[in-house]
């Protein structure tokens, strides 16, 4: 259902959907490092992509019920391109939602069909009724592109979205026809030391830290504003923060301080998934930050070998959401890989 708009970020099923934020063109990143390592992606970025902000969202956003629980969907693209061109299908990680992929959305809706979502717990879309699992999310996504006529699209996941992505790959094959992997869960996140023991204790705090997520949530503006607010709400993620355009980096921080997280992290960290990527059975560009505090570059070389049809490319000075922080050449990357 459509429902009235405020904001870019939308409220959950009850309250408000996305609207334009508008503002001035974003500034280019900042340059590369000189003198990038083998096979890492060398050339300057791209200005961060603004036409995110000239969208009307509320038109694009509408809720569907998926095993007993509204899922906050996100749909763009011609009506030209559907049985034309490949559909994308955009997936956030832990404690991220929908709006993670706006410096992409707007770009590849002019002429594909695009869909993302708020996984269920996250951005807006309210606890699912059964307890957060990677397979449970794959599972959900394949209902979803049933129930939106897709038989068959490129899937595109950052972090626990990429490990999601990768299940769903290999549990239901004909539905990804490409795959990429942006700073994937599900090698070096699996039963992580002393995994066991923070686990209780993140579960003691978990109501300070959806606090004071929220409280972030509610002064996104105002926290992107001042650059120690700015650092201690990104750093973790993202390797230079003042690069990040102030619009797009406020629009990441309104979702966090969401109910999935505990659960979330419960689903990574216990899922096993590296005896069975040797399934994936579609080409899958492997994509990362050399810079990634959250999950370790290794990790690339590692999906890049037990992926058959699979390549990396490392992003230098980059964290762990290489689309937000060089949207430029990331685009250029995903459009020359859909094209192959």
């Amino acid at each position: 259902m459509n429902v009235p708009s405020s904001s870019v970020f939308p409220d959950g099923p009850h309250g408000p959907a996305p609207a334009p934020a508008g503002g001035r063109p974003a500034p280019a990143a900042g340059p590369p490092a000189a003198t990038p390592a083998a096979g890492s992606v060398a050339t300057p970025p791209a200005p961060a992509q603004a036409a995110w902000r000239e969208i009307d969202w509320r038109s694009h956003q509408r809720w569907i019920e998926l095993d007993g629980a509204p899922v906050n969907v996100i749909e763009l693209g011609p009506e030209s391109a559907r049985g034309q061109t490949q559909p994308l299908v955009f997936v956030h990680g832990l404690s991220g939602s929908w709006p993670n992929w706006l410096a992409q959305l707007a770009v590849f809706a002019a002429e594909r069909r695009v869909i993302t979502l708020d996984l269920p717990g996250f951005g807006h879309s309210p606890m699912p009724r059964q307890k957060i699992s990677i397979s449970g999310y794959a599972r959900m996504l394949d209902e979803l592109l049933d129930r939106l006529g897709v038989d068959a699209a490129a899937v595109i996941g950052n972090s626990m979205g990429g490990f999601i992505g990768a299940e769903l790959a290999i549990a239901f094959p004909q539905r990804v026809e490409r795959l990429v992997l942006v700073s994937a869960a599900g090698l070096s996140t699996h039963n992580v030391r002393g995994s066991a023991q923070a686990l209780p204790v993140l579960r003691r705090f978990e109501r300070i830290l959806m606090a004071t997520g929220a409280w972030a949530a509610s002064k996104s503006d105002a926290v992107v504003r001042r650059a120690r607010l700015r650092d201690a709400a990104l750093a973790v993620v993202v390797a230079r923060p003042e690069r990040l355009d102030a619009a797009l980096a406020a629009e990441q921080v309104r979702g966090a301080g969401k109910p999935g997280f505990i659960q979330g992290l419960e689903a990574v960290l216990d899922y096993e998934i590296r005896a069975r990527l040797g399934e994936v059975a579609c080409p899958t560009l492997i994509v990362w930050g050399e810079r990634d505090r959250l999950i370790s570059v290794r990790d690339a070389d590692l999906f890049a070998r037990l992926i058959p049809n699979s390549r990396k490319v490392i992003f230098e000075d980059t964290g762990h959401v290489a689309m937000l922080e060089r949207p430029g050449r990331f685009n250029a990357l995903l459009e020359e890989f859909l094209e192959e």
